[in-house]
């Protein structure tokens, strides 16, 4: 695993073999990034990372200057993991949280400019993430949710679909907070 762009271009992870993890491809963290890049100023955004694993994604925005990351996990290994890489890099913008990352929603009160989960793509209930997430209004207006998931999941006809990229296996598909207009 490495880093792709911003201060730390380049750096090179090793995460321990026995994470339960599926990191998010350099191919698609570059997509990711393109089109983050046309709509946000990356050093202005708070973001979260729901699933975080390694905290791959956690690291890239952090990279590039992110205001903060919350990088959440349920998996003990994988938030040491990411708290030692955080001291390692000197990114104190990143907080992990060990927490399941469906209770860090239903509990937390925060609000973010771009949320991003990359959840097992065989978990259960995953087609509920978009209305869970935007129906806990966790997005600042014009926020974007990104979800990671794999072409069994279809979210073509979901109201607040903003747009869906094809990787490979992978999907991404982006959601808005979009404003709420005065009746």
């Amino acid at each position: 695993m490495r880093i792709i762009g911003g201060k730390h271009k380049s750096r090179r992870l090793t995460a321990p073999k026995n994470l339960p993890v599926r990191p998010t491809t350099d191919k698609t963290k570059e997509s990711i990034f393109n089109i983050l890049n046309s709509y946000f100023t990356i050093e202005e955004v708070e973001v979260l990372d729901l699933f975080s694993g390694t905290g791959n994604m956690a690291y890239e925005f952090a990279s590039r200057g992110a205001k903060s990351v919350i990088a959440v996990d349920k998996d003990y290994r994988c938030v040491s993991y990411i708290r030692k890489t955080v001291a390692v890099l000197k990114l104190d913008v990143i907080k992990p949280i060990k927490m399941d990352a469906l209770q860090f929603v239903e509990r937390n009160h925060s609000t973010y400019d771009i949320i991003f989960a990359d959840p097992p793509y065989q978990m259960e209930n995953i087609d509920m993430l978009p209305d869970l997430v935007l129906g806990k209004d966790l997005l600042k207006e014009d926020g974007w949710f990104i979800l990671e998931h794999s072409s069994e999941n279809d979210f073509s006809e979901h109201p607040d679909l903003f747009q869906v990229r094809h990787y490979g296996r992978t999907i991404l598909s982006i959601f808005l907070k979009r404003e709420k207009t005065q009746d």
